[in-house]
C-alpha cells in the first residue's frame, strides 16, 4: 500500500515506470511548465489570474533508426507546450479536468505519442496545491470523434431555413439569433452591461425556437458540437461560450456572432 501511496504522488514519470515496470518505452517530459492564466468555475475566479503547474510524460513509438539526430524524427518537446498554449487559448474553461483532457488529445494526435501522463496544479490556492492527474492512450474514442465532427454551416435565425438546407444539404445548422442587444439604459459598469446584452441574446433564441419543435437551443460547447453531430437544427444562446473564452468578439452583433462562432467551429457562413 505504502508503495502505490507513493507512485499516485510521484512525478508522472515516476507513474510511467510503475505501469512500464519494464522500462521498454521511450519517454520524453516536460517538468513545472508554469503559466499564468484565468480559470474556475466559482464567479469569484472570473477576471482573476492563477498560476498552474503543469508536468507532462508522454511515451513514445520507437523512433526510426537511423535517428541521423535530425528533430523531425521525433516528438519535439515543444509540441508539449504549443498543446498546452492551445488548450488555454482555445476558450476559457471551469475545470482543470476539461483543460487536462484537451491538452492530452492535442498531445495524443501527434504520430508518436502513444500515452499521455498529465498533472495540473493549482498553486496560489490558501488551501495547498490542488491538482488533477489523468492517463490517457492513443486511439480515445473521443479524439477520434473530434476528428470526423461535421463542419457546421452558420445562419441567422429568420432566414429561408428551407432554403439553407437546399443549399447546405449535408451539412449541420446553427442558427445565431436575429437580435442587435441594446445597452442598459441605466448607468452600470462595463462588465454588467455586456452581461445584460449577453442575457438579450439568449432571451432571443429562447424566443426564436419557443413552438418549433425541430430547432434546439444549445450554449455550451459540448452542447453545441453535440447538436452538430446529431446533424440537427439547433440556435446557438451565446452567452456561456462568449464569457468563457479569452477571445472573445469585440462587438456584439448578429454578423460578429456569427463570424465569431464560425471560426470556433470551423464551420462557414451561410451565403443568405
Amino acid at each position: 500500500m505504502s508503495d502505490e501511496i507513493s507512485v499516485a504522488f510521484a512525478h508522472p514519470e515516476a507513474r510511467s515506470r510503475a505501469h512500464r515496470p519494464d522500462g521498454i518505452a521511450d519517454r520524453i517530459s516536460l517538468r513545472d511548465h508554469i503559466v499564468t492564466v484565468e480559470i474556475g468555475a466559482f464567479e469569484v475566479e472570473r477576471g482573476i489570474e492563477q498560476r498552474l503547474s503543469f508536468n507532462v510524460v508522454v511515451e513514445v513509438a520507437d523512433v526510426p533508426q537511423p535517428l541521423e539526430d535530425d528533430v523531425d524524427r521525433i516528438l519535439s518537446y515543444d509540441r508539449l507546450t504549443e498543446a498546452i498554449a492551445e488548450a488555454l487559448a482555445a476558450q476559457r474553461v471551469n475545470l482543470l479536468e476539461t483543460l487536462a483532457q484537451d491538452i492530452a488529445e492535442r498531445i495524443l494526435r501527434e504520430p508518436q505519442a502513444e500515452r499521455v501522463y498529465l498533472r495540473i496544479e493549482k498553486l496560489d490556492k490558501p488551501a495547498g496545491v490542488l491538482g488533477v492527474e489523468i492517463v490517457r492512450e492513443a486511439g480515445g474514442a473521443r479524439s477520434e470523434r473530434a476528428e470526423t465532427r461535421a463542419k457546421p454551416v452558420i445562419a441567422v435565425a429568420g432566414c429561408d431555413l428551407d432554403a439553407v438546407r437546399r443549399h447546405y444539404p449535408d451539412q449541420p445548422i446553427l442558427l445565431v439569433p436575429s437580435a442587435n442587444a441594446p445597452l442598459p439604459a441605466a448607468e452600470v459598469g462595463e462588465e454588467a452591461a455586456r452581461r445584460i446584452a449577453l442575457l438579450a441574446w439568449d432571451q432571443a433564441a429562447w424566443i426564436w425556437a419557443d413552438g418549433q419543435s425541430d430547432v434546439t437551443v444549445v450554449s455550451s460547447r459540448t452542447e453545441v458540437e453535440w447538436g452538430i453531430a446529431q446533424g440537427q437544427v439547433n440556435i446557438w444562446a451565446p452567452m456561456k461560450q462568449i464569457l468563457d473564452s479569452p477571445t472573445p468578439p469585440k462587438t456584439l452583433t448578429t454578423q460578429s456572432l456569427a463570424r465569431w462562432i464560425s471560426g470556433v467551429l470551423e464551420g462557414e457562413v451561410a451565403e443568405q
